[in-house]
């Protein structure tokens, strides 16, 4: 973290269906639309109101990507923290264009809307270690 970038925390729910792409050298990287309605209280009907909805591009990298992919779908609710970050490109016509992303650190069900089951992935020195051949596997110890 740094001291001039803009750090968030958004409370919403997925909006769209989880997009799963690799990019250089198969680095897993996962986009969704995040959209959080506020509410706020109207003293005039004496009721809750909806204000607005926002709609975020969420952008996963890594293990965080992988993670994402087989644990959340459209229409959760979630949690997601992290920072905003803008892409900026040249469309066809040469025209610069540009688009506001919330690139996550984090990103969890939100339980207040329910409840999850938590299953921890592997270290990442064991995911990335080759399966040992037959020939290596130790032999089986009488008893």
């Amino acid at each position: 973290m740094s001291f001039s970038e803009t750090y968030v925390a958004v409370q919403g729910w997925i909006g769209s269906d989880i997009r799963y792409r690799e990019v250089s050298e198969g680095v897993p990287v996962v986009t969704f639309r995040l959209a959080t309605t506020p509410r706020q209280f109207d003293r005039g009907t004496g009721g809750w109101v909806d204000r607005p909805t926002n709609w975020f591009t969420v952008e996963c990298w890594r293990a965080l990507a992988t993670n994402v992919k087989q644990s959340m779908e459209r229409g959760h609710p979630v949690v997601v923290s992290g920072r905003f970050r803008t892409n900026e490109w040249q469309d066809e016509e040469g025209a610069p264009r540009s688009k506001l992303v919330l690139e996550a650190f984090g990103v969890g069900h939100d339980l207040s809307r329910g409840t999850a089951t938590f299953v921890k992935t592997p270290p990442r020195a064991q995911l990335q270690e080759p399966p040992l051949l037959d020939e290596e596997m130790p032999e089986p110890q009488a008893a």
